[in-house]
């Protein structure tokens, strides 16, 4: 099975995704190191990649308790940010239609933006099923051992930030999101949304800025709406 999704996939793509997990897997031991740098147990990130497996929240569940702030308060935080799946999940629901009710939940838990990402590129109905699964695959055992590593290293690595290691996350995103970025109504949805999120976060809690940069779909799909309705007059 295995064999076949990476045949299904090719070898460009089948590379690509080999290099997100790989930086994935960096970003996954920045966040075992800062975790336990900061005084929480070592079994917290660990645990916290197995059940959650969502980097942004984590590192948010990670930031608020680091700074004694409450677990409630952190929960709800972490799944603020998460509510950005959402749409995602609207985007690539066709690659879990007809599956099983354990392979959908098992298929939820790897919902993530890196294979959300890869889906959308994709027009052919199996290989955007090939790309969803390997990614997703592949991520949760990159990241987790990445974390795995992070946390146990995590008295001596105590600053990740001097390393880089923070920015890797953001470098494989905007990597993955430049080759879109050519069509209209994404250009105007992404630099929106880019707008919403530099105005609004010095005055928000970290994680808000993103969700309201949201909004800047609707001016992508609005714009595509105004194009279709000025090319039937025409």
């Amino acid at each position: 099975m295995v064999r076949s999704i990476w045949r299904t996939l090719g070898t460009e793509l089948a590379r690509d995704i080999a290099l997100v997990c790989l930086a994935d897997g960096v970003v996954g031991l920045s966040f075992g190191a800062i975790t336990v740098g900061a005084g929480l147990p070592v079994w917290l990130p660990m645990l916290l990649s197995l059940v959650v497996f969502a980097g942004a929240a984590q590192f948010m569940f990670v930031a608020i308790m680091a700074s004694g702030g409450n677990p409630v308060a952190a929960v709800v935080t972490g799944l603020i940010v998460n509510t950005r799946l959402i749409p995602m999940g609207f985007a690539v629901g066709d690659v879990l239609a007809g599956q099983s009710t354990f392979r959908r939940l098992i298929g939820s838990h790897f919902l993530l933006d890196e294979n959300v990402a890869f889906v959308i590129t994709q027009k052919d109905p199996q290989r955007r099923k090939a790309a969803y699964w390997a990614c997703g695959v592949a991520l949760f055992v990159c990241w987790n051992i990445g974390v795995l590593i992070g946390a146990f290293g995590g008295s001596i690595i105590t600053d990740t930030n001097a390393f880089g290691l923070d920015a890797a996350f953001p470098a494989v995103m905007l990597a993955l999101i430049l080759p879109s970025l050519n069509d209209g109504p994404v250009k105007r949805a992404a630099f929106t949304g880019a707008v919403i999120a530099l105005v609004t976060a010095p005055f928000l809690t970290a994680g808000v800025p993103v969700l309201l940069a949201l909004a800047g779909v609707l001016a992508g799909l609005g714009g595509d709406k105004a194009n279709k309705t000025s090319a039937a007059r025409s």
